[in-house]
């Protein structure tokens, strides 16, 4: 039983720590997933706690599991995994039973499962924690008490900060379709090996005052247009296609004569775009460090643009400074919050392709990749 034991412990503990760390290296996309959950239940007051919720849940779950693997505190350890896993077990459950969610964000956009997947390993992961709680007293330190409590003050503080890095910095393993190396267009078209939807029309007509719907192979026997009105038709899902979404939605910018510049973008042989969502991060934070990237930039004949979801605003906000003249650009609010993971992100894009990627953290990069560039014409 101890071996059995020891094994299910290992197993727990470090399924626990990967998931937390695959999670930490992008916790602001945890909170969009959550940001999801909420608006469905109709709960989207809560939106505004979703980063927090994020962070707690992504150290806890790294936490925990270093905990379970140094045997540390393991009464309380295996009450807040039992609950931990009951709360993951109906998220992942509602996700797979209701068909609302194709992927539940278990394991961030680096390991992309699926919600009838997700629900599964959590059920297997219930089964086990419940093995643990059971046979608690098979669990036993590995180390002195001085020892395990030096490692958990490593880890918790690991745990937040690696979070914090992330969340100013980018994230440090890049798995969105963003990333550097991308070719742009390519990501906007439906993969080649999609599986389109299969469906089929349904007609709606009224008879003797009752509704009733029918497919083009099964109209009613004693049909005609005297006694039948035609109400409405409709394409009726038969069954789901596969990889039949493109990995970027919503890429479309307007400036500010409602003219779509996005094909102009792509094509540019060199260009700097500013994400940048809204007003929540304030110009001042980081007008410094874009300042002179503007100007070295339009100093070579690049062009730059700012693009944002509150294109009206940020175009006032940056009225004071010295890269007022730049326009604006409109764009999706979620393909933006893809794109930029810290608020603002620069990119450098050269026909399409993604060039350059920094957060407005790591601009004086940028500057250098620019200096580069101007040495390399």
């Amino acid at each position: 039983m101890k071996i059995l034991v020891a094994i299910v412990r290992v197993i727990v503990g470090v399924l626990f720590i990967f998931s937390g760390l695959i999670k930490a290296n992008d916790p602001i996309g945890l909170s969009y997933k959550m940001q999801e959950f909420f608006e469905l239940w109709k709960l989207s007051s809560l939106n505004g706690i979703t980063l927090t919720l994020s962070i707690l849940m992504i150290a806890f779950e790294i936490i925990a599991g270093a905990a379970l693997l140094l045997g540390w505190k393991k009464k309380w350890i295996a009450w807040l995994l039992l609950l931990l896993i009951v709360f993951f077990t109906f998220l992942t459950g509602y996700a797979y039973l209701s068909g609302k969610f194709s992927n539940c964000g278990c394991f961030g956009d680096c390991i992309p499962i699926s919600s009838k997947t997700s629900f599964i390993k959590d059920l297997v992961l219930l089964v086990l924690i419940l093995f643990l709680f059971i046979n608690l007293r098979y669990i036993k330190p590995v180390f002195s008490g001085k020892t395990t409590a030096v490692l958990m003050v490593l880890v918790t503080a690991f745990s937040f900060l690696g979070q914090w890095y992330t969340l100013k910095y980018l994230p440090v393993l890049d798995c969105l379709p963003f990333k550097k190396g991308s070719f742009i267009p390519g990501k906007l078209k439906i993969p080649a090996n999609a599986v389109p939807d299969s469906t089929e029309i349904v007609f709606v007509y009224e008879k003797a005052g009752k509704k009733i719907e029918f497919n083009a192979e099964q109209f009613p026997a004693d049909f005609n247009d005297s006694t039948y009105k035609f109400i409405d038709r409709y394409d009726k899902l038969i069954k789901a296609g596969s990889n039949n979404i493109p990995e970027i939605r919503g890429f479309d910018f307007t400036d500010t004569a409602g003219n779509n510049i996005t094909q102009q973008l792509l094509e540019a042989d060199q260009i700097l775009l500013l994400f940048n969502e809204d007003m929540s991060h304030p110009v001042s934070d980081w007008k410094n460090g874009f300042e002179p990237i503007y100007q070295n930039a339009r100093a070579q004949g690049i062009p730059v643009y700012i693009i944002s979801s509150t294109a009206v605003p940020v175009k006032q906000a940056i009225a004071g400074t010295a890269f007022k003249d730049l326009e604006v650009l409109a764009g999706d609010r979620v393909m933006i919050r893809m794109a930029a993971r810290t608020n603002p992100t620069l990119y450098l894009l050269k026909k399409g392709t993604v060039a350059g990627k920094w957060s407005y953290k790591n601009f004086n990069a940028a500057l250098k990749e620019l200096g580069a560039v101007k040495t390399a014409r």
